[in-house]
């Protein structure tokens, strides 16, 4: 477990998903947000995304799926270690999430939940695998993350859709650590 990565979420249970510049800006300016997940960008503007998160003093894990002219190979993950200061990866790909562990990195395996096979995949990769996080979407679904919590024993944070209090709390209260949310509302409740 990166325990730097896990105090982090623990002090502070919202975590800002970002997906633009206008948004990065104002959690960076902000004192409440600790980590922030980093959902956009390309091969040219990570290290300066990156960059700035960090000079803001802030946890920057980067969704690794998400950022143009990065494929899903491992090289890319040696990439993002080599050229950024990122803390982390976010991804829905097993193999990137040994290769980031493989260099020390802050591991998110996150699992979009459609049905009850996507359900059973959680329980297949997280035995194989042990990201230090599983990240649940949509977020909103308290049953099942307590599901996820009895059986796999890592820590959960939920995502999608969480656009209000009540979500957040029903999240937290089905044994989620923390949400994640681009909702810049949520970000200061």
């Amino acid at each position: 477990m990166n325990q730097a990565f896990y105090e982090a979420v623990e002090d502070n249970p919202v975590i800002a998903a970002v997906k633009n510049m206008e948004g990065l800006e104002v959690c960076c300016s902000s004192e409440d947000i600790r980590v922030i997940f980093i959902l956009f960008g390309d091969i040219c503007s990570i290290g300066g995304i990156v960059e700035r998160v960090k000079s803001s003093g802030k946890t920057a894990m980067v969704h690794l799926d998400l950022i143009q002219g990065l494929s899903a190979k491992e090289v890319a993950v040696e990439f993002l270690k080599k050229t950024t200061k990122a803390d982390g990866i976010i991804t829905t790909k097993a193999a990137l999430i040994r290769k980031a562990q493989e260099f020390g990195m802050a591991t998110v395996l996150r699992f979009f939940l459609i049905d009850s096979m996507a359900l059973e995949n959680i329980e297949k990769q997280q035995y194989s695998i042990k990201p230090d996080f599983i990240e649940v979407l949509p977020g909103v679904m308290p049953k099942v993350i307590q599901k996820i919590k009895r059986k796999s024993g890592i820590p959960i944070i939920a995502g999608g859709l969480i656009q209000d209090k009540e979500s957040v709390m029903a999240a937290l209260s089905a044994g989620a650590v923390s949400v994640s949310t681009t909702n810049q509302e949520v970000w200061f409740m």
